[in-house]
C-alpha cells in the first residue's frame, strides 16, 4: 500500500474519530438539558465554561445513583399528607412557625427517602437530579425561613414560602408538582390540590385515612407575584374566621318576577 493510501486511511479515522466525539458531546448535552432544565442554565452561570457545568451536573448524576433513593409506603405518604395540613392550618395564627414546621416536614420526608440532608447546597444538588423544576422555588423558600428566623420577613414573604415548600414537598411524596399545577389550575376545588387529596386518590390503600386536621383545610388566598397554577398548587392554608360576626343572610326569589326578594337574616 502506498504511503498516500495510508495517510488517506489516517485522515478519514481522524475525521471519523472526531465527528463522533462532537456527536457524543452533543448528545450528553442534550441530555443534561432536558434533565435539569433551569439547574442547566443556572450551572452554567455559575461556572466558566458548559463543559466545567456539564461535569459537575453529570458528578450530581453519580453521586445520586449510589444513595438508596426509594418511594415512600403508602402509610407514610398518608401520614406526611396529614401532618402537612396541620401545617398549613398553623399558619393562620402562626405563619413564622407554619413555615419552620414545613421546612422540617420536607427534611423528614427526604430523610424517609434515602436521600442526605447535611448541608442546604449539598441537598439542592442531590434533589435537583430528581426535581430540577422545584429547585428554584425550593431555594426561594430557604431563603426566606433563614430572613423570618432574623425576623425580616413578611406575611407576604411567609404565605410564598409555603407556596414553594408546598411544590417540592408535592413531588416528594410522588405527587409530580407539574400535574397538580395542571389540575389546580383549571380547579377551584381545593382538594384536587391538596397533597392529602393527591395521595389518597393515588394510593387506594390509603383511602379513607382522612384525619380531622385534612378535612378541616381550607384555601389560602393566592400569593402575589407567581404564576397561578403554582400558586393554586398550594392554595389551602386556613382562613381566619370573620370576627365582625356578622349575620348570615339569604336571598329567596319571587317567582312571579323571577328577581331575587329582599334578603333576610338566615335562621339559626
Amino acid at each position: 500500500m502506498s504511503t498516500g493510501a495510508i495517510v488517506a486511511i489516517i485522515v478519514v479515522v481522524l475525521v471519523v474519530v472526531a465527528v463522533l466525539a462532537v456527536l457524543a458531546v452533543a448528545n450528553r448535552r442534550r441530555r443534561l438539558r432536558e434533565r435539569f432544565g433551569p439547574e442547566y442554565d443556572r450551572a452554567v452561570t455559575e461556572h466558566d465554561s458548559k463543559r466545567q457545568a456539564e461535569a459537575e451536573l453529570a458528578e450530581r448524576e453519580r453521586r445520586v445513583r449510589q444513595l438508596n433513593i426509594r418511594p415512600l409506603e403508602p402509610a407514610a405518604r398518608a401520614k406526611y399528607s396529614a401532618e402537612w395540613a396541620a401545617v398549613q392550618e398553623q399558619f393562620v395564627d402562626a405563619p413564622q412557625a407554619a413555615v419552620a414546621g414545613a421546612q422540617t416536614l420536607i427534611v423528614a420526608v427526604m430523610k424517609e427517602r434515602g436521600y442526605p440532608t447535611e448541608g442546604h447546597d449539598q441537598t439542592v444538588a442531590d434533589l435537583s437530579v430528581e426535581h430540577a423544576s422545584t429547585m428554584d422555588r425550593y431555594r426561594t423558600a430557604h431563603a426566606i425561613s433563614e430572613r423570618a428566623a432574623a425576623g425580616s420577613a413578611s406575611t407576604e414573604d411567609l404565605r410564598q414560602a409555603m407556596v414553594d415548600y408546598r411544590s417540592l414537598f408535592a413531588e416528594l411524596l410522588g405527587e409530580p408538582a407539574s400535574a397538580t399545577s395542571a389540575t389546580t389550575a383549571t380547579s377551584t376545588n381545593v382538594a384536587d390540590g391538596d397533597p392529602a387529596h393527591a395521595a389518597r386518590t393515588a394510593d387506594p390503600a390509603a383511602t379513607g385515612q382522612t384525619t380531622p386536621a385534612t378535612a378541616r383545610a381550607e384555601r389560602v388566598p393566592a400569593a402575589g407575584g407567581r404564576e397561578p397554577a403554582a400558586t393554586a398548587v398550594a392554595s389551602d392554608v386556613p382562613t381566619r374566621p370573620d370576627p365582625a360576626g356578622r349575620t348570615a343572610t339569604d336571598e329567596t326569589v319571587d317567582p312571579a318576577a323571577g328577581a331575587p326578594a329582599a334578603s333576610r337574616p338566615q335562621e339559626r
